[in-house]
């Protein structure tokens, strides 16, 4: 008996409570839009310490065009707010914080050593292609939204981003890893 009574009791307080709306892709372009919001203002402040800390003077002058372009981004992002009508306010992204989490604990493990500039530079790819993914995925978003300018701002930054991952990579194969291998051979 009494647990019907609950039941009938649960029953009558689920009908009483709004229902909610169905949460629709514009909710979702929103709370990413949010989430990329957060992770450029989090790259913002992560860049500078990076270029800091790399020894090669090719990499620094990369964070530092890359610091540069993200302020950029993060203004196009602002104005997609304000075509939204929305503020712009990030949500904390449990991935960009993992992924500089993980760049901080390379530069404290690797400092002086050898490989430091490979590790700052894996650890910005691992931000580029997170941002490459986030990007295209607005862009397509915003496209099926009929959001056509948004869509032009994401696809600009998104250009930006490969770029930057392209750059990265060249970095990469023709100097940074030769010269943290040349010195690793020195040092034996």
């Amino acid at each position: 008996m009494a647990k019907q009574a609950k039941k009938r009791a649960t029953r009558k307080t689920a009908a009483r409570r709004p229902r909610q709306a169905p949460k629709m892709l514009s909710d979702l372009f929103l709370e990413t839009l949010k989430d990329i919001y957060f992770a450029e203002n989090k790259i913002l402040k992560t860049l500078p310490k990076m270029a800091k800390a790399a020894h090669s003077k090719q990499l620094a002058a990369a964070f530092n065009k890359h610091l540069r372009e993200t302020q950029g981004q993060v203004k196009r992002l602002e104005q997609i707010f304000r075509m939204l009508g929305k503020p712009a306010r990030g949500k904390p992204c449990e991935a960009i914080n993992g992924i500089t989490d993980e760049g901080a604990e390379i530069m404290k493990d690797f400092k002086g050593a050898p490989a430091l500039d490979a590790g700052l530079l894996a650890a910005a790819q691992a931000v580029e292609h997170y941002e490459i993914s986030r990007y295209g995925t607005l862009r397509t978003w915003a496209e099926e939204l009929g959001m056509a300018d948004a869509a032009r701002l994401l696809q600009a930054t998104l250009d930006e981003e490969e770029a930057t991952d392209h750059a990265l990579s060249e970095l990469a194969t023709s100097v940074i890893n030769l010269e943290a291998e040349q010195e690793m051979r020195e040092a034996a």
